[in-house]
């Protein structure tokens, strides 16, 4: 890789780059999935390519190609110069890095069994055991489970001399039950929505899943659903598990504190921002009891935004997002650094493959757990009146991250320190910081777990990432609760 490497930096700089980095990039993937009792879906892909950055005249150029012939790479890197020139033209201003000092490093994301070690049947007969379990349930009308695994294989270079290899696995897996009745549609999922878990290891993850075993348990819920009273109106105390907490940290702290999204580089699919560079240091984010962290390093937890190095060669970090309640910290790359004072990328530039341009990404953004030891059935013992919601359903939040709504799957309704009914279609929603503010209790370590999100959309053309958000059960006072839609 570091001829195909030399080839590509001799180019570059031959034609007048200041500066130039690229990523060799082997990608082997999984995707499997049963429906009812077939077999839904069966692929397997891989991939082998390179992309290559320049600086040239202070502007960015990039190109990509699968062609690791010394011509198709030599011809790659010249087009990245070209390219580079050209938008040289409509540039504001020159293009400022950062400095970060070259290493050479070797990093593999920390696995106990290959997942591609298991054959495709041994996997779809896990899923079809999960399925038939989730119909021997009267009243499951649908059953889908999926099973995906990843394993990317990255070489990064640059002209300053960075040398770094990482190797990285992904293991997700996950399933759900519907129940039809009438024109009505109920949903249970686990152990989340929109895929399951997904985490940096290996097929270990999946048999610490337990899916089998939880299958019939998941299937009755949808059904009782069905019977359930719908969720109440009016405003109420919330309590979130944990998957749900990490989905309103993904969109209404995630999105929100990427820097490019705040300058207005980067705008599509999740819009911009309302943290103004004003707000820094200077916004009562949340309630003392909010800390969050933006981070990538391995001793945070096996998230999908864990890694050794990002897309830049910058070493992961933990960079505090929000300290006691007030907003402390954006998502940085090394061009973006300076516009918050900051001598140092935070290390968040990612991109979703080879042939695509790295972008500022959500690593790990987590909550930091409670410090006193609290579990979430204590945390329900210790509410008097609230709504507790579980596993998310569905999501609306405006272009600036400000104003929302979520549904969830699943409600109870708690009276003196107990559930006292199931509810559906629970929905809540509220405006970031006052939602924030509101937050009063949050669970401690022991209740902690690193989730995550592997299809986050961002850019164009899109690039679908993986992220992680660590978070716990928590409680919010006062806030506005309704059912996603009303019954007949």
């Amino acid at each position: 890789m570091k001829s195909i490497a030399d080839w590509a930096l001799n180019v570059a700089e031959q034609r007048g780059a200041s500066y130039a980095d690229l990523r060799i990039v082997e990608d082997r993937s999984r995707s499997l999935s049963t429906k009812n009792g077939k077999v839904g879906a069966a692929s397997q892909a891989e991939s082998l390519g390179i992309g290559i950055r320049v600086i040239a005249n202070g502007a960015w150029g990039f190109a990509a190609t699968d062609d690791l012939s010394r011509a198709g790479v030599e011809a790659a890197a010249a087009r990245a110069v070209e390219i580079a020139r050209a938008s040289a033209r409509v540039k504001e201003e020159d293009v400022r890095l950062a400095p970060e000092k070259a290493v050479t490093a070797e990093w593999l994301s920390a696995i106990e069994k290959d997942p591609f070690a298991t054959s495709v049947e041994q996997n779809i007969d896990l899923l079809l055991r999960v399925d038939a379990e989730l119909r021997a349930v009267v009243g499951v009308t649908l059953a889908e489970a999926n099973m995906n695994f990843r394993r990317e294989e990255q070489w990064f270079y640059s002209s300053v001399g960075a040398d770094i290899h990482q190797t990285k696995y992904t293991t997700g897996a996950g399933y759900a039950a519907y129940a039809f009745e009438g024109g009505e549609i109920q949903k249970r999922s686990y152990p989340n929505s929109f895929g399951g878990q997904w985490q940096n290891r290996g097929y270990e993850l999946i048999e610490e899943m337990n899916l089998v075993e939880n299958a019939r348990r998941v299937g009755e819920e949808a059904v009782a659903l069905l019977k359930a009273d719908q969720c109440p109106e009016g405003v109420f105390d919330l309590i979130l598990d944990g998957t749900q907490l990490g989905l309103q940290i993904h969109e209404s702290v995630g999105h929100p504190i990427e820097l490019d999204r705040v300058l207005g580089m980067e705008a599509n699919f999740a819009g911009t921002s309302f943290l103004t560079l004003d707000k820094l240091r200077n916004l009562r984010y949340g309630s003392d009891l909010v800390n969050v962290v933006a981070d990538a390093r391995a001793e945070h937890g096996p998230g999908l935004g864990t890694f050794g190095f990002d897309d830049e060669g910058v070493p992961a970090q933990c960079v505090p997002i929000i300290t006691n309640g007030e907003f402390t910290g954006y998502l940085s790359s090394r061009e973006t650094a300076h516009t918050i004072g900051e001598t140092r990328s935070g290390g968040m530039v990612r991109a979703e493959g080879w042939n695509r341009l790295p972008m500022i990404r959500m690593t790990n953004v987590s909550i930091v757990p409670g410090e006193k030891r609290l579990t979430r059935a204590q945390l329900i013992a210790d509410t008097d009146h609230a709504i507790e919601m579980e596993t998310n359903k569905s999501w609306s939040i405006d272009d600036k991250r400000y104003n929302f709504q979520f549904s969830c799957e699943m409600g109870w309704e708690i009276k003196g320190g107990k559930r006292v009914r199931m509810l559906k279609n629970p929905s809540y929603s509220g405006i970031t910081t006052e939602f924030w503010n509101a937050m009063d209790a949050i669970c401690s370590r022991d209740e902690w777990v690193l989730w995550g999100t592997p299809n986050c959309g961002k850019g164009q053309p899109q690039q679908v990432m993986g992220t992680g958000h660590g978070a716990s059960p928590a409680r919010f006072r006062k806030i506005k609760i309704g059912s996603a839609y009303k019954g007949n």
